[in-house]
């Protein structure tokens, strides 16, 4: 399980440092896609495939459905982790991301997301507002 934010920087070769306490649940091989509010996600291969399949079977008579797939899957490539622990950012990721220099790694459970550390903030900071709310909302589907 994947949890807690790291603070961690974008190298001029465009490498970034997985931290090394999620290394080994990776393994060596993961995916890097598009994310939700404009972060990107790493996924484990494993993961990766059970969400892969899951897109792969859904009905593409609705123009959304079709472009979320789309941009999900054509938006995804496999990454490997060399030796000292970093992946390679592709350009069009780090430009779908407004990545800079500056990065926050979050573990999300069964994935990382990596989010521009000044969006990151502010992301937080808005669903900060709305925790009351979301707890409420999780109480009554038995979760909180």
């Amino acid at each position: 399980m994947f949890i807690g934010e790291y603070q961690h920087s974008i190298d001029p070769k465009k490498r970034l440092a997985v931290p090394s306490k999620f290394r080994n649940d990776l393994k060596n091989k993961i995916v890097v896609t598009k994310g939700l509010d404009k972060c990107l996600i790493i996924y484990p291969m494993k993961v990766w495939q059970e969400l892969a399949e899951k897109l792969g079977t859904l009905p593409i008579g609705e123009s959304s459905t079709r472009s979320f797939v789309r941009s999900m899957l054509a938006g995804a490539v496999d990454c490997e982790i060399d030796k000292q622990g970093r992946i390679l950012i592709p350009d069009f990721l780090k430009s779908y991301a407004d990545l800079d220099k500056n990065v926050i790694i979050a573990g999300v459970y069964n994935r990382l997301e990596i989010w521009d550390e000044k969006k990151w903030e502010e992301y937080k900071n808005n669903a900060e507002k709305n925790t009351d709310e979301v707890a409420e909302q999780l109480g009554k589907l038995g979760v909180y």
